[in-house]
C-alpha cells in the first residue's frame, strides 16, 4: 500500500481546514443581489464557517431579519439551492435544511418546480422572535441517509456506503436456533418485563468479555439498552441541557450528531488524525467551551477505520482530568478488531469514561441489544432514566444474545467475519487507489475506509447521481458535525464485491457521472 501523502496526514475537519487558509476565506459574504434585494439596513449576508453557531442557523436568522425589515418582501424568490451552495461553499444539504426551516416557521413557501418564495402573509408575524425550531429539523442531514436506508431495503440496491454487514454474512441459522431454544424453555419469561438493568446472566457474561479488554466491571455497572443509540440517548438526557457544548469526532458518526442536536447540544468537532483525536485542538475546545461530554470512537473509528494509539489515549485522559471532562467511548466495532488499538475505558477504569458496546453491527440489528458500562453511581442513574423513558429492555432479545455468546456460536461467527473483512479490504483498498482514489488513512481493520478523488471538491453530487443508478453512497458531509462541502466518501468494504460498484467508481474517477447530474 502506498505511504500516506501529506494531505492524508492532516487532520480532517473545519478546524484543520481553517488553519490552512486565510481567515478571510472562512467568511463568505452574500451579496444582496443574490437574495433578490438591494441595500438592506442589516448589511450583506455573512456565512462564517468558523463560527460556533451552525451554518444553517446563520442562514435562517439572516433571512428572517431581512423578511422582518421588508428588505425581502412577500413573493420574493430566494436564491436557488444549487446556486446558494456553490457561491457560499456550503453543502446543498445545509441550504435545504435552512430553507426547510424557513418553510416550517412560516416565513417561506415552497412551490414545486419554481423554488422558494417569501410567504404571502409573512408580514403578520415577521417581527415575532424566532421560535424554537422543531427538534427533528436539527437532524436533516442525518435523516437523509437514514431515509435512503429505509427506502432501499431490497437487495437490488447496492450499498457501498452503508454501515452494516451484508445479510448473507450474518448467522441467521444460529439465531433461529437460539430463538427456537428460547421458546421451548419453561422460564423464558416472554410475556413479562425484564429486569431494570437487563438480563443478569448477560451482564455477567459481559463482565467476562470486558475483562478480556482489561476493563474491570461488576454486573451492577452494566445497563443493557436497545442498541447503542438508546445508550447514547440516555447519556445525552442525563448530562446535556439545552445549549450545552458537546465534543464529537470530526469526521464522526452522523447519527451521534443528530442525537445530540435533538437533545439541544451545541456540537464542536475535534479533528481526527490517523492516531486519534487531535489533542491540541481538543485542549483549545475544552478551555474555550467547557463541554459536558466528548463522544469518540477509539477503535475502528467510523468512518475512517483508524484506531487510537497509546500516547494519544494518555493525553486525552490527562486533559479530561484537567478540565473535568466526561468521555463517552463508543466501541461498537470492538469485536471486529484484529490489530492494535487502545481503549480509554481500560486505561481509566470507568472513572471519567462511560463505555458503550452493542451487538447490532456484529450479530443482529433487529434484536437491538447494546449496553452501557459506567461507575456504579452513574450506572444506577442511567438505569433509572431507562425506566422512566422506556421501562425495560427486551429480555427475550438479551437471552438470545446470551445464548449466542455462551454456546460458542458468536465467537465462530466473528472469526468468519474478520477473515472475510480482511479479504475484502485486501481487494478493495488497492483497487480504490488504482482508480485514483486517495485514502484518508490506512484503516486498521473493520468495515470502513474514507476516500476521495483529488479533482472533486464536494461528494454530494456523486452520492445523488449514484442513487439514480441504484447505489447508495455516503457523502462526507454527513460525517462532518458543522456541515460544509467535503470531497470524502465513506466506503463499506464488505459491500464492494459486486462488479457494478467498481464500474460506477471507475466512471466517477473518469468524470463520466457529471453528465447525469
Amino acid at each position: 500500500m502506498a505511504a500516506l501523502n501529506m494531505e492524508k496526514r492532516r487532520p480532517y475537519g473545519t478546524a484543520a481546514l481553517a488553519a490552512r487558509r486565510p481567515a478571510t476565506e472562512n467568511r463568505q459574504t452574500i451579496p444582496d443581489s443574490s437574495a433578490g434585494t438591494v441595500g438592506t439596513r442589516h448589511g450583506p449576508f455573512v456565512v462564517d464557517h468558523d463560527h460556533p453557531k451552525p451554518l444553517v442557523e446563520q442562514i435562517v436568522e439572516q433571512f428572517i431579519a431581512r423578511i422582518g425589515d421588508k428588505s425581502l418582501r412577500a413573493g420574493s424568490r430566494l436564491t436557488s439551492i444549487r446556486r446558494f451552495a456553490a457561491e457560499y461553499h456550503v453543502s446543498k444539504f445545509t441550504v435545504v435544511e435552512a430553507y426547510d426551516r424557513l418553510v416550517a416557521l412560516g416565513y417561506v413557501q415552497s412551490r414545486r418546480g419554481a423554488g422558494f418564495f417569501v410567504a404571502s402573509r409573512v408580514e403578520s408575524h415577521a417581527n415575532v422572535p424566532l421560535r424554537r425550531e422543531p427538534p427533528l429539523r436539527r437532524c436533516v442531514d442525518s435523516l437523509w441517509l437514514l431515509r435512503q436506508d429505509a427506502l432501499t431495503a431490497d437487495n437490488s440496491v447496492l450499498k457501498p456506503g452503508c454501515g452494516w454487514l451484508p445479510p448473507d454474512w450474518m448467522p441467521e441459522a444460529e439465531l433461529e436456533k437460539a430463538l427456537r431454544d428460547l421458546t421451548r424453555r419453561p422460564n423464558a419469561r416472554l410475556t413479562s418485563y425484564g429486569e431494570p438493568f437487563g438480563y443478569r446472566p448477560l451482564r455477567q457474561q459481559l463482565c467476562v468479555r470486558l475483562a478480556e479488554l482489561e476493563i474491570e466491571t461488576e454486573p451492577e455497572q452494566i445497563v443493557l439498552t436497545h442498541g447503542a443509540m438508546q445508550a447514547l440517548d440516555l447519556i445525552a438526557r442525563y448530562f446535556v441541557d439545552e445549549g450545552d457544548a458537546v465534543l464529537v469526532d470530526d469526521p464522526g458518526f452522523f447519527n451521534v450528531f443528530a442525537n445530540q442536536k435533538l437533545n439541544g447540544a451545541r456540537l464542536y468537532g475535534v479533528p481526527r488524525t490517523p492516531n486519534g483525536p487531535d489533542v491540541a485542538v481538543l485542549e483549545q475546545l475544552l478551555a474555550e467551551h467547557k463541554p459536558k461530554l466528548f463522544i469518540t470512537n477509539s477503535v475502528l473509528h467510523n468512518p475512517t477505520g483508524t484506531s487510537l494509539n497509546r500516547a494519544t489515549a494518555f493525553r486525552i485522559l490527562q486533559l479530561a482530568e484537567k478540565y473535568d471532562l466526561t468521555i463517552v467511548e463508543d466501541d461498537i466495532y470492538s469485536d471486529f478488531q484484529t490489530g492494535p488499538g487502545e481503549r480509554l475505558a481500560a486505561l481509566d477504569q470507568l472513572n471519567r469514561v462511560i463505555y458503550i458496546g452493542s451487538f447490532s453491527k456484529t450479530l443482529s440489528a433487529n434484536l437491538r441489544v447494546g449496553f452501557i458500562a459506567a461507575d456504579p453511581r452513574r450506572a444506577q442513574d442511567l438505569c433509572d432514566l431507562k425506566l422512566l423513558t422506556g421501562l425495560s429492555s427486551s429480555e427475550a432479545a438479551e437471552r438470545v444474545i446470551h445464548a449466542m455468546l455462551t454456546e460458542g456460536a458468536y465467537r465462530k461467527h466473528m472469526e468468519r467475519v474478520k477473515t472475510r473483512l480482511k479479504q475484502a479490504a485486501d481487494e478493495a483498498l488497492p483497487r480504490l487507489e488504482a482508480l485514483g482514489y486517495t485514502l484518508w488513512a490506512q484503516p486498521s481493520g473493520g468495515m470502513f475506509t474514507f476516500a476521495r478523488l483529488p479533482a472533486i471538491a464536494d461528494s454530494v453530487p456523486i452520492a445523488q447521481a449514484a442513487l439514480g443508478e441504484g447505489l447508495m453512497q455516503a457523502p462526507g458531509v454527513l460525517f462532518c458535525p458543522q456541515g460544509g462541502a467535503t470531497p470524502w466518501l465513506r466506503f463499506n468494504m464488505a459491500h464492494m464485491e459486486d462488479r457494478r460498484v467498481w464500474d460506477w467508481l471507475a466512471r466517477v474517477a473518469a468524470g463520466e457521472p457529471a453528465k447525469a447530474l
